[in-house]
């Protein structure tokens, strides 16, 4: 009854003089109310009078969230050069198991880095460092068209490295330290933590210096 006669009042508030300020008042009060009541449905459909939302958790993405706040983006699907098709998935789902075909560095537009040789040579170490972090968001943004929500993967299982490279390099695990690094980053030291193997090859796909392809369990 007190509740009701509350409402009583709210609505003559807002067939007062000031109907804009009355609206604003009994629609707010009316929302305090129905909260108190326990009527949740009721209590949304005041907040979306309001002009309020309500974020939704099962749509929300932390992983992807922490990308934007470093300021880096997920790639689109690779642009391939002229006349060149993959006859292969990105990703392949079986069960909890996700595995990942080799990736290059991608840059916003979906193109490959510009960035190509070998380490050793035309390619610096931190040059290389750069391109394996790119690599790593090219990975990530498969797994995302894959899978939707990047925050389903429970742990990386093994991260297999490429270095392009000169005969006599053989600093390879600081360029694949890119990868690493940002997933480590981004999943924690449990759910990020992976074996790993970064080794040289005499060439690469395309001269990219780096290719890595990798295995994770999802949740």
């Amino acid at each position: 009854m007190r509740d009701r006669d509350m409402e009583k009042r709210i609505e003559k508030a807002e067939s007062a003089q000031d109907t804009e300020a009355a609206g604003v008042f009994g629609t707010r009060r009316r929302k305090f109310l129905l909260q108190l009541a326990g009527l949740p449905l009721l209590a949304g459909f005041t907040r979306r009078a309001l002009g309020e939302t309500e974020s939704s958790s099962s749509d929300e993405d932390p992983i992807e969230a922490k990308i934007k706040a470093m300021r880096l983006s997920l790639p689109p699907p690779i642009k391939t050069p002229p006349g060149v098709e993959f006859p292969f998935v990105m990703v392949r789902v079986n069960g909890k198991r996700a595995t990942i075909s080799g990736h290059g560095p991608q840059v916003e537009d979906g193109s490959l880095s510009p960035i190509k040789g070998k380490l050793g040579a035309e390619v610096s170490i931190e040059d290389g460092y750069h391109t394996a972090k790119l690599t790593a968001l090219s990975i990530l943004g498969s797994l995302k068209r894959e899978i939707g929500n990047l925050d389903r993967v429970a742990n990386w299982s093994r991260v297999f490295g490429m270095v392009a490279c000169t005969p006599d390099f053989a600093k390879q695990p600081a360029v694949i330290n890119g990868f690493s690094d940002l997933i480590l980053e981004l999943y924690g030291p449990e759910r990020g933590a992976h074996s790993r193997s970064a080794v040289g090859m005499a060439a690469l796909p395309f001269g990219i210096p780096v290719e890595i392809e990798a295995e994770l369990e999802l949740k």
